[in-house]
């Protein structure tokens, strides 16, 4: 009993780092700091996302509210990703009347709208490319630790002369430690990247929808923009003839003249 016990204890991760060499030692290291990346990003950008999230709702509750979009603007954080778009679109408002080669005021505004969702969108995919690394290559890297590992194991095991299931089995198990290690470190990796792109895609079509709405709002000059209606109460009779349609939303924006009744 004593002696399955002490034999027990000279395999694990400890034992295999001390007699696998620079090359497992470096893949170990190297799979920690893929692992610590991946929750570092994570959290990161889970607190980029909710900031964004929260300020769409701000959006939704306000911002439509104001006279003007430079009232307006002053309701939003100053770095919020809403408050951007907005500054970007009274900037390229300024900048048209300063073109010398005249180009259609739509269009110019569309591309500066386009320009400064864009951005955004980069900047919420920054670090995503990590995980997709981390996800695709650290099994690869663990398994380069295990075959250097079983390669050390079966030359002590060949010099010396024992070659009984015994004295193989332990060795040998031991080196695939590195190949689990690198199992742990990508699965947690390609579940954050897919769950982040999924949370971003949904940012990203507020922020196309809410950079509709300035498009419209400027190129109306104020006359058009979204309006947050609660729907009708409940027993309320829906109009004889009223159009329906599954699945519609009560909060839609719909753009409206501000003046129609």
């Amino acid at each position: 009993m004593q002696a399955a016990a002490a034999q027990g204890a000279q395999y694990g991760i400890g034992p295999a780092l001390q007699q696998g060499g620079v090359i497992t030692i470096s893949v170990f290291v190297i799979l920690v700091i893929m692992s610590l990346g991946t929750f570092y990003i994570l959290f990161t950008k889970l607190m980029q996302q909710q900031k964004i999230i929260s300020q769409g709702r701000k959006v939704r509750a306000s911002f439509w509210n104001s006279p003007n979009l430079r009232e307006a603007a002053t309701k939003l954080d100053a770095k919020s990703a809403y408050r951007s778009i907005v500054d970007d679109a009274l900037m390229a408002q300024e900048q048209h009347g300063k073109l010398t080669d005249p180009i259609d005021q739509h269009d110019w505004m569309a591309n500066s709208l386009a320009r400064s969702q864009g951005s955004i969108s980069a900047r919420l995919g920054e670090g995503l490319a990590f995980l997709a690394t981390v996800g695709s290559t650290a099994p690869f890297i663990g398994l380069f630790g295990t075959v250097v590992g079983i390669y050390r194991a079966l030359i002590k095991i060949g010099s010396s002369g024992e070659a009984s299931i015994n004295t193989v089995a332990g060795p040998v198990g031991e080196a695939l430690i590195m190949t689990a290690l690198g199992l742990v470190v990508a699965v947690p990796a390609v579940l954050a990247y897919n769950w982040l792109i999924r949370r971003n895609k949904s940012i990203m079509e507020d922020l196309a929808a809410f950079t509709n709405d300035i498009h419209g709002y400027m190129m109306s000059a104020g006359t058009v923009k979204p309006q947050f209606g609660a729907g009708p109460a409940k027993g309320t009779a829906r109009p004889t003839g009223a159009p329906t349609q599954p699945g519609s939303d009560p909060l839609r924006r719909t753009p409206t003249p501000t003046g129609a009744k």
